[in-house]
């Protein structure tokens, strides 16, 4: 063979490696694909197995070795369910910060039940001031109609001739009564829902007090000697 055609060879053997270089899946080099199908089959591949989309891939380096596992592929209603999943994971993880951040808050307001009555008794005291508003209220109403009774005094034998302005005073005030009396029965609800929820605040609390005053490890407490007791040997 000529010195010329033994180039020409060498060249064309150059070009045919590039190309198949370049026709080669991309990954790590030498990568070797295998899986079971669904009939029960080992399939080998030197890149992803489409038969294999379904289930769980592997990818071995060339010794044989797992290098990563691949799969399965979701279809869009998998991925759709699993996207679902994960905001709902990551909602209920959003919800559990969130409540142990206002449990900090709760501890830091009322460090003891003493701090909690005073809260308590705060806010009952505004309901009760509602209240005693009311019935003030109501005992200026009464006052009103013995006046209005005195002048439908006159009246007595026959209230229809009494005048339409009496009557009608009467009547607003007859229903201002009502209304008040109304407004204190719904503070006395409110006075039982104020209680509620401290009751069950209080109860809460308690948990949280409670874990605070758990103590510490016994392990940790007992690796620390007493002041002045002998240091233990290093056989």
């Amino acid at each position: 063979m000529s010195k010329s055609a033994w180039i020409m060879g060498g060249v064309l053997l150059v070009t045919l490696g590039a190309e198949l270089a370049l026709a080669q899946p991309q990954g790590a080099p030498g990568s070797i694909y295998t899986c079971v199908d669904r009939n029960g089959r080992r399939l080998t591949a030197d890149r992803p197995i489409p038969e294999c989309l379904d289930r769980e891939q592997r990818e071995l380096s060339p010794s044989g070795i797992t290098r990563r596992q691949i799969g399965p592929s979701l279809t869009e209603l998998e991925r759709a369910a699993q996207d679902a999943q994960n905001r709902k994971d990551a909602e209920e993880r959003a919800r559990v910060v969130e409540e142990r951040r206002r449990e900090r808050v709760l501890v830091t307001r009322y460090p003891d039940k003493a701090a909690h009555d005073v809260e308590r008794a705060a806010a009952i005291q505004l309901v009760d001031d509602v209240t005693a508003t009311a019935e003030k209220r109501i005992a200026e109403l009464k006052a009103e109609r013995k006046k209005l009774d005195v002048e439908m005094e006159f009246y007595k034998k026959d209230p229809n001739k009494a005048p339409m302005t009496l009557r009608r005073k009467i009547g607003e005030v007859d229903d201002s009564v009502a209304e008040q009396q109304r407004f204190i029965a719904g503070q006395d609800q409110e006075k039982r829902r104020v209680h509620a929820r401290f009751d069950a605040e209080l109860a809460h609390l308690r948990k949280l007090w409670d874990a605070q005053r758990v103590p510490p490890a016994m392990g940790s407490a007992s690796a620390v000697p007493p002041v002045g007791a002998p240091a233990a040997r290093v056989p």
